[in-house]
């Protein structure tokens, strides 16, 4: 029988989204395994978690995009011999760029980062994963991505490619592990109100001489849904795909973007 109470990983857990999924998932009655470089700020959640919810709340400090702390991170997962139920993964997004031939130097630290790093973290806590769909524990992977993985977006040159090779990652891991229970979908991500998006449109928003409202309204105009996503949203989504709702799910690429994106 499935436990009665999966323990998550959620890499990035302390982010603007990170923290939305921590919260959601812990109030379900999950317990976290919480993964970010801040160990001050993972201590404050995981505290703050154990005071309000039900589950067990522990954290381990790693940065993705180095190597000899992600194989810290996987020793010391190893040691505490933990089994995970699911993980949450957010790579290291690269900023928007207009850019479509940085050098070879460049890419390497862009692959490094966002690709590579973070690849290391998924195989360690893929390691920790024992699925037995028999007897109906399965174990879910959710991959945030964003929505130029599905349409090529200008200034985001180097995010098209990595957003990419995720979905690739994912669709080839899903085939690779589905016999064995695991499933891996990745959830694209139009604009997301999170603190730092907020705060880029505040900016703008004062450059052109307009409240934020306007701003937002003018932005959104293309999104048939006429707003941008919440933190809240997104992790309302990403509990759907840890859930049973994707019992029968995997290698999806999930839009999350208000019907932004037009291709079939």
């Amino acid at each position: 029988m499935p436990s009665a109470s999966p323990t998550i990983l959620v890499a990035g857990a302390t982010g603007g989204i990170g923290l939305a999924v921590c919260h959601r998932l812990a109030k379900a009655g999950n317990s976290l395994l919480l993964a970010a470089r801040d160990a001050g700020r993972l201590q404050s959640l995981c505290a703050e978690l154990s005071n309000t919810c039900p589950g067990t709340f522990s954290w381990i400090s790693v940065d993705m995009t180095r190597d000899d702390s992600v194989k810290k991170f996987a020793e010391e997962l190893s040691a505490r011999n933990l089994v995970l139920d699911g993980a949450v993964l957010m790579p290291p997004q690269e900023p928007p760029t207009n850019d479509p031939l940085p050098s070879s130097e460049r890419w390497r630290e862009i692959l490094q980062n966002s690709f590579v790093g973070p690849l290391s973290l998924l195989k360690a806590a893929m390691a920790r994963m024992q699925p037995d769909p028999a007897q109906g524990r399965r174990a879910k992977i959710v991959i945030i991505s964003g929505i130029s993985s599905a349409q090529v977006m200008g200034h985001y040159a180097s995010s098209n490619v990595i957003r990419c090779a995720w979905l690739a990652e994912a669709k080839t891991l899903a085939f690779a592990f589905g016999e064995q229970g695991i499933h891996v979908n990745t959830l694209s991500l139009g604009g997301t109100l999170t603190p730092g998006y907020t705060a880029s449109l505040e900016k703008r928003a004062a450059v052109a001489g307009m409240t934020l409202a306007q701003r937002v309204n003018e932005e959104t105009s293309n999104i048939p849904l006429r707003k941008y996503g919440s933190p809240d949203e997104v992790a309302a989504a990403v509990e759907g795909l840890l859930s049973a709702f994707s019992d029968h799910m995997t290698g999806l690429n999930i839009l999350h973007d208000g019907g932004f994106t037009r291709s079939y």
